[in-house]
């Protein structure tokens, strides 16, 4: 989905250079960014964000993960698990991912820098990097964790196998209102029951909270 606003489609060509190269150096993360910005911008319309609120946060979920470019190989492509000292580097990911957005100095750049460095904040407020809590964190900021949380669970990486989706599912509940939205939960999970998504078999439907 490309947005609609001119001025946020000068932006997207200009950060879509930086999607080019992530992929070269980490292409699970790319793929995985794409399937993020499609499930987010379904939740996203369910919710009745606006245009603008829409353009947002596809930009924001396009580019989550940009700030992956700034962490050291050694860490980013591990395929075991991290150290204490290897996760707060990659922790560094969101604040990186957000100057790199903020430094473009096209209309629409410091929103969807917000919404990338709040990406990893919890409902409960125990998250990074910056412990915001409940509605303080931005909304698009809250649709990207639910939609990447899926996501990073749902497809097979280097350090984990795939989830099946009641797996999934059963982690989800178990985490929201802690990380997640209670309300944003309730509207994507009808939306990834929906079928339209692929990674959420039609014949393995969870109840909504």
């Amino acid at each position: 989905m490309k947005p609609g606003d001119p001025k946020l489609k000068l932006l997207y060509a200009y950060t879509k250079a930086l999607s080019v190269a992530l992929g070269y150096r980490d292409q699970l993360t790319r793929l995985h960014s794409e399937r993020v910005r499609d499930l987010c911008a379904g939740i996203g319309i369910r919710c009745g964000l606006n245009e603008k609120q829409l353009d947002a946060l596809r930009i924001a979920a396009s580019f989550h993960d940009i700030g992956k470019i700034g962490i050291p190989d050694h860490i980013l492509l591990k395929p075991s698990a991290f150290t204490k000292a290897e996760w707060e580097e990659m922790k560094r990911h969101a604040e990186i991912g957000a100057e790199i957005i903020a430094s473009i100095e096209i209309d629409g750049a410091h929103d969807a820098a917000v919404v990338i460095r709040h990406h990893h904040e919890h409902f409960d407020g125990s998250g990074y990097p910056d412990g915001l809590k409940g509605e303080r964190i931005p909304i698009c900021s809250r649709i990207i964790s639910i939609a990447d949380s899926y996501d990073a669970m749902a497809v097979t990486r280097t350090y984990h196998h795939a989830k099946s989706h009641p797996q999934v599912m059963d982690v989800m509940y178990e985490e929201t209102g802690k990380k997640h939205d209670p309300e944003l939960m309730n509207i994507f999970c009808d939306v990834i029951e929906s079928g339209d998504f692929p990674l959420a078999r039609s014949d393995q439907r969870s109840a909504p909270i």
